[in-house]
């Protein structure tokens, strides 16, 4: 790119333009709150997936993408009167200042903590009773009702189960949640033996529910695992698809004893690419 580079001015004014009643885009003119909330989720899965490939300069690039839903937010904002990309800013900053009073310890940008001496666990402590008495403000009574219903289920499960801990409903440790899964499939086992479609569907819910609170437990965020894991194996499948193929053949026409072998060939492929033999 030539010249200076763009500003964060420059991309209020793009939008501004893009929104211009008389000469904007007749797309971004159609668009309003609700009709551009997939293509914000869409973006901000896109970055994900950079960031798990760990893929910098498309990061950047989805980055921009995100941001671009900020700044169309902002526009639909300020034409209705609502608020304005700077009521945005200011708001985020007040709340990262209100919720960082080990850093910002006079309550504004320049009380500086000279020295830094709380840890992980009190930073974790303090949010969180921040945040409940922000919850209070907003007359949201219960501990779960601000918990975004739109959320994806597994981070939704996550969160509602964090939310609960913090008053001592919880697992006491990772065996106990080991025993509950445990309890839960024997359950599940039950509900298929009487062909119960209803028991099946909520045995089903249960058994999800108490993995997540597995992974929660082993400090691992439950979303990423299973992305990770469905990754895995889409990169076996391929691969046993390519096999398949280089030999002439479908895997549709490939009985189970043949899939299995093509299944373990694709797993030590892997397995050898990715301790670099």
């Amino acid at each position: 790119m030539s010249g200076s580079p763009y500003t964060l001015a420059d991309l209020l004014l793009v939008m501004q333009r893009l929104r211009d009643p008389q000469s904007g885009c007749p797309w971004d003119l159609s668009q309003d709150f609700k009709s551009i909330v997939p293509s914000t989720l869409e973006e901000c899965y896109e970055l994900a997936q950079a960031i798990e490939q760990e893929d910098y300069a498309h990061i950047a690039e989805e980055l921009g993408d995100v941001l671009f839903q900020v700044i169309f937010y902002a526009q639909l904002g300020q034409e209705q009167n609502r608020f304005s990309f700077e009521t945005i800013v200011s708001t985020l900053v007040q709340k990262l200042i209100r919720r960082h009073p080990h850093v910002f310890t006079t309550g504004d940008i320049k009380g500086v903590a000279h020295v830094q001496s709380a840890t992980v666990e009190e930073v974790g402590q303090t949010w969180e009773t921040i945040k409940q008495t922000e919850r209070a403000s907003k007359n949201h009574r219960g501990m779960l009702a601000d918990v975004p219903l739109a959320l994806p289920a597994l981070p939704r499960a996550q969160k509602i189960q964090r939310r609960a801990a913090q008053v001592n409903f919880d697992w006491a440790d990772i065996p106990s949640v080991l025993d509950k899964l445990q309890e839960e499939l024997d359950e599940m086992r039950r509900a298929l033996s009487t062909d119960d479609c209803d028991a099946i569907h909520e045995e089903l819910g249960d058994l999800l529910f108490t993995i997540v609170n597995l992974a929660r437990h082993l400090d691992r965020d439950a979303e990423q695992s299973l992305r990770r894991a469905t990754a895995k194996f889409e990169a076996r499948f391929s691969l046993m698809e390519e096999s398949a193929a280089a030999s002439g053949v479908s895997l549709a026409n490939l009985n189970d004893a043949q899939l299995d072998e093509l299944w373990c060939q694709a797993k030590e492929e892997l397995g050898a690419h990715e301790r670099g033999l």
